[in-house]
């Protein structure tokens, strides 16, 4: 969770909501919001994949590649933000 509140600091905004579930979901990025529903633009994946590219240990560009991150819709490209904490 603690990696999801550096994003929402580092892109604030209500744009597009990361979803990792079960542990938390984040709106994130400048643009039209959602007040109601399902929003607009949605990023999804597992709390694994969310720690390796928060992390750097893998990219956001190569998991949404091979299938292990689901996005939809418009702003859902993360890489200016990531990796958040990046491990040496």
């Amino acid at each position: 969770r603690y990696c999801l509140q550096l994003l929402r600091q580092d892109a604030p905004g209500a744009s597009v909501e990361v979803r990792v579930p079960p542990y938390g979901a984040a709106q994130v990025i400048p643009g039209p919001a959602h007040t109601r529903g399902t929003p607009p633009a949605v990023i999804e994946m597992s709390p694994e994949m969310w720690l390796k590219i928060a992390t750097g240990a893998d990219t956001y560009v190569d998991a949404l590649s091979r299938g292990d991150i689901s996005a939809s819709g418009q702003r859902t490209d993360l890489t200016a933000w990531l990796p958040i904490w990046p491990l040496p």
